[in-house]
């Protein structure tokens, strides 16, 4: 069983619903990271009630654990966002930012002790709210056309061997030997219908070229990692065919 409370610090934003929310509503685990130069200015936007953003935990640069909202108001930090059957995915989750100052600004690793805060608040949540592994997503995950956090340097890999998120576990090698080996037409779509088929949303609004291609790069930031470029090949084909095996 989790404890029953976690070690953080309160920093309380005036941003969220006032109607509080069931405990059983909440399904989701969305990880984001802050995209600004500073910790500080970080911690202010998401504290300012004129931005009209907030998450219900920040972790800073040197692991301290922030709470922001708690957990049962729904806190505003997906904005437009779908996974699966679900939409307006704020109601059902819970927001956790990452100090970093993300693609805009010198995207860098996360240190350490951030991922150490990490695992320990996600793996609290996680059991506290029952949330499954493959709903613990990032808001490039739940947003392709929209965003780009966590990113690519996020460690999904090793979260997920703590029940953190989904990961393939293929063997690197084979997977190597497939990078940029081209794929036919019937293929890319198949890639692309185990991409719905794993919870990744469809938008109907976008081009479809061009939503294949954010789609692609929003599968490649959590998927494969080394190599994040948009374009569909027999590596992504055979990591998403894994994937959408393992999906009900």
């Amino acid at each position: 069983m989790p404890k029953s409370t976690m070690n953080t610090t309160l920093n309380y934003s005036p941003n969220f619903d006032v109607k509080k929310r069931k405990l059983k509503e909440i399904k989701f685990i969305i990880f984001h990271y802050t995209g600004m130069k500073k910790e500080n200015q970080a911690i202010t936007r998401l504290t300012n009630t004129k931005s009209k953003v907030s998450s219900h935990y920040l972790i800073k640069n040197n692991g301290e654990i922030l709470t922001l909202v708690p957990d049962l108001y729904v806190a505003w930090h997906a904005g437009v966002s779908s996974w699966k059957n679900y939409k307006s995915i704020n109601k059902y989750s819970i927001g956790i930012e990452i100090s970093n100052p993300g693609h805009e600004y010198s995207y860098k690793k996360f240190s350490k002790k951030q991922i150490k805060s990490i695992l320990k608040l996600s793996t609290y949540l996680r059991k506290k709210y029952k949330i499954k592994s493959n709903f613990i997503l990032g808001h490039s995950d739940i947003a392709p056309d929209r965003k780009k956090d966590p990113g690519e340097r996020f460690p999904w890999k090793y979260l997920s061997k703590n029940k953190i998120g989904q990961w393939h576990y293929l063997n690197e090698k084979k997977l190597f030997k497939k990078r940029n080996q081209i794929i036919d037409r019937l293929e890319k779509n198949k890639f692309i219908k185990n991409l719905y088929k794993i919870g990744y949303p469809k938008n109907i609004l976008f081009n479809k070229y061009k939503y294949s291609k954010l789609l692609t790069t929003a599968f490649q930031r959590r998927f494969r990692q080394e190599l994040v470029n948009g374009i569909i090949d027999q590596e992504c084909l055979f990591i998403s065919n894994n994937l959408a095996k393992k999906c009900k």
